[in-house]
C-alpha cells in the first residue's frame, strides 16, 4: 500500500488547488482512477513524471506509490542547466519561478518524504530508471518536438506491458511540437490512444480495450464527467468531457 494506505481523499484533491499549476479536475480524476484501477487489477510497477513544475500532479501520483514501487521525478528546475537555447528560452518564459526548493516544499506539505528527484534533462532518464519497470509515465517536460519525441521513446523503453503514458499539452495552440510528436507516435510507433481530456492524451503500447471500457463504464455514473468513444486513425479512444 502507499505510505498513506489509501487513495487521496477528496479533501486532499481540494487542497491541490493551493498548489500552482495546470493540473485540471478531469485529469486529477483520471490519474486517481487509473492508478487505483491498475492496483486493483494487480498491475505493479514504478511511477515516473518528466517535468514537475511545482508538484501538483506529482503530489497526487505520490498517493499511489505502493510497497516495493519507486516514484521518480525528473526536471531541469533551472534554465541554466537547459540542454539547448530553445529549451532555456521556454524555461524563462513559462517557468521562471520554478525551483527545486519550491517543488520539494510543496510535495512535503502532502507527503512524509520526497520521491527520487533527478535534476537533469529528461533525455537522461533512462540512466536512472530501469527498463520495463514502470506502470505509469507522465510526460510534461519540454514542449519542443524533438524533446517530446525522445521522451515518448524513453517512455516506451521504461513502461512494462500494459503500462500507460500520459502526454500533457497534446492539443494546446502554443505546443504544436507536442501534438506532432504525440500523433507521430500513434501513427508510426505503435502507441495506442486510450483516452483523452482537454489537456492530456493517455496511451499504451499494450492492450487499450479493457482500460478504455472500464473507464467508460465508470463515467456513466460520474456526476460531473462524461465520456464518448470515437474511432480515430484506426483506433477507438474515449473522449472525457466535463458536463
Amino acid at each position: 500500500m502507499t505510505a498513506h494506505d489509501i487513495a487521496p481523499p477528496l479533501l486532499t484533491l481540494r487542497r491541490l488547488d493551493e498548489v500552482e499549476g495546470w493540473f485540471f479536475p478531469a485529469d486529477q480524476f483520471v490519474f486517481d482512477w487509473l492508478l487505483t484501477h491498475q492496483y486493483a487489477r494487480g498491475i505493479r510497477g514504478d511511477l515516473l513524471e518528466l517535468g514537475v513544475y511545482k508538484g501538483k500532479s506529482a503530489i497526487l501520483i505520490g498517493y499511489h506509490v505502493m510497497a516495493g514501487e519507486q516514484f521518480t521525478v525528473c526536471d531541469l528546475f533551472d534554465s541554466d542547466d537547459a540542454p539547448d537555447d530553445p529549451t532555456a528560452d521556454e524555461m524563462r518564459v513559462y517557468y521562471s519561478t520554478l525551483t527545486r526548493q519550491v517543488f520539494e516544499a510543496n510535495y512535503l506539505r502532502f507527503h512524509r518524504r520526497l520521491p527520487t528527484v533527478v535534476q537533469s534533462p529528461s533525455s537522461a532518464i533512462t540512466d536512472h530508471v530501469p527498463e520495463r519497470s514502470c506502470r505509469f509515465v507522465h510526460i510534461d517536460a519540454s514542449h519542443l518536438y524533438h524533446h517530446v519525441r525522445a521522451d515518448i521513446a524513453a517512455a516506451r523503453h521504461l513502461l512494462a506491458e500494459d503500462g500507460v503514458v500520459s502526454l500533457d499539452d497534446f492539443r494546446s495552440p502554443h505546443t504544436p511540437g507536442v501534438a506532432a510528436a504525440t500523433w507521430e507516435a500513434i501513427l508510426t510507433a505503435g502507441l495506442k490512444p486510450v483516452m483523452l481530456t482537454e489537456s492530456k492524451l493517455y496511451g499504451t503500447w499494450g492492450s487499450p480495450d479493457t482500460l478504455r471500457d472500464a473507464l467508460a463504464a465508470h463515467l456513466t455514473t460520474h456526476p460531473t464527467l462524461w465520456g464518448v468513444t470515437e474511432d480515430v486513425a484506426g483506433h477507438t479512444l474515449l473522449r472525457v468531457h466535463s458536463r
